[in-house]
């Protein structure tokens, strides 16, 4: 088998539709460590260069001014052996006006010592939106250490929707720092969903900086771990300008021997701003537990089956 059809395979398994890689409408791009398996590019990406680098990636996306691109660019990053390093670099620039999603799966199907690192800067111009959905697989072992780190700024007007989403197999050691910077009237939502089982070992720093009146955020972290995994969920948000508006809100549910951690900071420096936060840790409820066992389930499954639905 080729390495092109391992990564479909693997791609499968993050939970991605390997038929988009083969749709004419949709752009993409597959990486296997720091070799470049696939690309496409089409109408309304003005640039969308990525360059082989002796440890992974350089990736280079900007958009055409006012172009809405109307299906997402798909984006597969991976390594199949069961140790290696990947390092990815992307510089991502939506001109003003324009509008695009991407979707991006990180898969690590075979991981006993993996360390992926994801560097990002990411630039929303005036009225632009910018979609991107990140979702994870690092197999069963929990051998995997994931570090993604973004810059995001967002001009007058423009938005951010992100989600990261790890919800099935071992998570290994994931460090999350993300940071969102929003001018006047512009929108940021930042979304973390993590389900940590075994020695997993999570950690999450969001943080949004509205420097601009009438900017808006939300920071949501929803996560649930169970045996000896730990996580803690730091949520942080600045309201510097008249009239912004920001929330923190972070759920975590525990079972059996773990740990968890909930740390919203809110700050504000104009008396016409307003940053709330809420955080809530527990269990999952016996009785919602019950009623999933009464349908022929074992407690662990159970388990699985509402948290996963909270997840989703």
């Amino acid at each position: 088998m080729s390495d092109y059809e391992s990564m479909v395979r693997a791609y499968r398994k993050a939970g991605g539709d390997p038929r988009v890689l083969r749709d004419p409408k949709c752009a993409f791009l597959v990486v296997n460590k720091n070799k470049i398996l696939g690309k496409k590019k089409i109408e309304g990406i003005k640039v969308f260069r990525a360059e082989e680098l002796p440890k992974g990636v350089k990736i280079t996306l900007i958009t055409q001014k006012g172009y809405r691109i109307e299906k997402p660019v798909y984006l597969c990053f991976g390594i199949l052996p069961k140790r290696g390093l990947q390092e990815i670099y992307v510089d991502v620039k939506i001109a003003d006006g324009s509008s695009i999603t991407l979707i991006a799966h990180c898969t690590f199907p075979n991981a006993v010592k993996i360390k992926h690192i994801m560097s990002a800067e990411f630039r929303i111009g005036k009225g632009a939106f910018l979609g991107y959905h990140e979702t994870h697989y690092h197999g069963e072992s929990g051998g995997a250490e994931v570090i993604p780190q973004g810059k995001i700024y967002i001009d007058k007007g423009g938005r951010l929707d992100t989600s990261f989403t790890l919800i099935k197999g071992k998570v290994g050691k994931l460090r999350i720092d993300y940071e969102a910077r929003a001018k006047e009237k512009a929108v940021a939502e930042l979304v973390v969903k993590v389900y940590g089982k075994g020695d997993d070992d999570i950690r999450i720093k969001e943080k949004a900086i509205l420097d601009g009146p009438y900017a808006k955020s939300l920071i949501k972290a929803r996560v649930a771990v169970k045996d000896r995994a730990k996580t803690m969920a730091i949520g942080i948000t600045e309201g510097n300008a008249p009239f912004c508006r920001g929330h923190v809100d972070c759920i975590e549910i525990v079972q059996g021997k773990a740990q968890a951690k909930a740390l919203p900071i809110v700050q504000v420096i104009d008396d016409r701003a307003r940053v709330t936060h809420e955080a809530a840790i527990g269990s999952i409820d016996k009785k919602q537990l019950e009623t999933v066992m009464a349908r022929g389930l074992s407690k662990e499954e159970a388990i699985d089956v509402v948290v996963k639905g909270m997840l989703r």
